[in-house]
């Protein structure tokens, strides 16, 4: 049903295939446009996010063992906080 198409990258502007498998993928998945990026792009593009982003870290004190961390979402009375040893053993 499915035949391989060549795409250009809106990126680098080389050629690409869209094969027929991922063209089947996509209709699997409901996806409705193909793909604008070739797959070092769209690889470049993805481990390009988020880098210079430093994440917020909050103070926090362990619920289980008192001892004083940091976790990356604000904390609330209403739920325990775990450093990160304690949140380890609780799985």
């Amino acid at each position: 049903m499915y035949e391989d198409k060549t795409l250009v990258c809106k990126d680098c502007g080389q050629e690409f295939t869209f094969t027929a498998g991922e063209q089947e993928f996509y209709a699997e998945k409901g996806f409705t446009n193909e793909p604008q990026r070739c797959k070092a792009c769209r690889t470049a593009r993805k481990n390009s996010r988020g880098e210079g982003t430093e994440r917020k870290m909050y103070d926090a004190v362990c619920a289980a063992c008192g001892k004083e961390c940091k976790v990356p979402f604000e904390p609330h009375d209403d739920r325990p906080v775990y450093c990160s040893d304690c949140f380890r053993s609780q799985k």
